[in-house]
């Protein structure tokens, strides 16, 4: 399994990438490291990264009313890496459409 799952491509992520230009947002394996999350970027993209943070989410728990009565379940958890790139480098997810 891949380390980077997938660009996080949010309205909330767009107005920190439009601030900072070279700021991007990942959603990552779990068990990832922020050095394997270095070298994978790097790989993947072409580009040097300066600086990773992580965070780790917990999954909520969610309900809903239906016909048949209460349905119960959960979100599943997951890791975000914002990586900062160097001054110049940038990522374009859209230039393949």
């Amino acid at each position: 399994m891949g380390i980077i799952i997938k660009p996080i491509v949010t309205e909330k992520q767009t107005m920190i990438t439009d601030k900072m230009a070279n700021r991007v947002g990942f959603r990552v394996s779990p068990d990832a490291n922020k050095l394997e999350i270095k070298a994978a970027i790097e790989e993947l993209y072409g580009v040097t990264v300066v600086k990773v943070n992580t965070m780790n989410y917990d999954g909520k728990r969610k309900s809903r009313y239906t016909k048949s009565g209460v349905v119960n379940g959960k979100e599943s958890s997951f890791k975000k890496a914002i990586v900062t790139l160097k001054e110049g480098d940038t990522i374009d997810f859209f230039s393949n459409i």
